[in-house]
């Protein structure tokens, strides 16, 4: 090979290590988590930062929405990150790097498991008071958890369904994902709703991975095995929409009552249109509001109260318009 070979090889090989260099850290940049900046944070008040279970997640967006809305008001700085993907490793890791960076306080969703425990104690010995919003860990140091009962959710989603429904009742269940604290409260709940109700049984459960697509594949996947259902009840806030498409593909004619969670307009949407016969609110933006409001407390010092839960109550056609038109919040 002459000099003028050997120049174009090294030329083409240095030029595809760079690209695949740059690839790899904008991949892993995307697949991992993302940040959103909104100035720096020396002009402020405080640095909080809210690490979400998906960053782009339209419940998880909701939360964003009411924290932004009460740190304005008090002059914070609030940083929102989270996994593109919802991915516990890498909401730890985010979890990590906030309290490495010695934010003044830190919002997040409770993760199962030794590693949160131990980080979120690692966060407290360093002043920085941690606060969990939609999801507990009760066995952490956390300050105060902030949102849903999650239990009582679960058993209100079970009495719904006990309240609408006659005769034998085969259930399937899509929850968004197995390893999160918030799904299994409330299927506990409403097991324990249901549990004295015999003509009401569990048959089958799916994960969703709280994705439209994923509810809409696990509710193929449970009429494909179970065509008796005819009760589906989803716990977690894609999974309604996603049951009514996975219904559509599988059994379009087929009477099954659906029950969904959270009050996104597309949910309500379907409850207008008689696709969805119920949802359990909650109401997000309020747990953003509260969980800012209590950390702004927590600067100074400790609260009295280890819980604050937020509203939760069954919306179904009749009182949706209310919701619709932005009248409850």
């Amino acid at each position: 090979m002459n000099k003028y070979s050997r120049l174009i090889v090294y030329t083409l090989g240095g030029t595809l290590f760079i690209s695949s260099f740059i690839g790899m850290i904008v991949y892993g940049y995307k697949t991992f988590y993302i940040e959103e900046e909104v100035g720096s944070s020396d002009n402020y008040r405080y640095h909080f930062a809210l690490v979400a279970e998906e960053i782009d997640n339209e419940y998880w967006r909701l939360i964003e929405k009411g924290a932004r809305k009460i740190a304005a008001e008090h002059d914070i700085y609030l940083e929102y990150v989270g996994p593109l993907k919802a991915d516990n490793d890498q909401l730890l890791k985010l979890l990590d790097r906030m309290v490495s960076v010695k934010v003044d306080g830190i919002i997040t969703q409770g993760v199962e498991g030794q590693r949160f425990v131990d980080l979120v104690l690692k966060g407290v010995e360093r002043g920085i008071p941690i606060v969990t919003v939609d999801t507990d860990v009760k066995s952490s140091v956390r300050k105060v958890y902030v949102g849903t009962d999650n239990f009582y959710a679960g058993q209100l989603a079970g009495e719904t369904v006990i309240a609408n429904t006659t005769g034998e009742q085969y259930v399937g269940i899509v929850t968004g994902r197995f390893d999160a604290i918030n799904q299994q409260e409330r299927l506990e709940g409403f097991k324990d709703a249901i549990q004295e109700t015999e003509r009401i049984q569990i048959v089958g459960i799916r994960e969703s991975n709280i994705t439209q697509v994923g509810a809409a594949q696990a509710t193929y996947s449970l009429l494909k095995e179970y065509p008796a259902i005819n009760v589906l009840v989803g716990l977690s806030a894609l999974d309604g929409i996603g049951m009514v498409e996975g219904l559509r593909e599988i059994a379009p004619n087929k009477d099954v009552y659906l029950t969904a969670f959270d009050i996104l307009p597309e949910t309500l949407n379907l409850i207008q249109r008689e696709k969805i016969d119920a949802t359990i609110a909650q109401y997000p933006e309020k747990m953003g509001q509260v969980a800012i409001e209590a950390m702004i407390n927590l600067q100074q010092s400790d609260l009295l109260e280890s819980e604050i839960f937020t509203q939760t109550i069954v919306v179904e056609k009749e009182n949706s318009d209310a919701f619709l038109q932005g009248e409850r919040r």
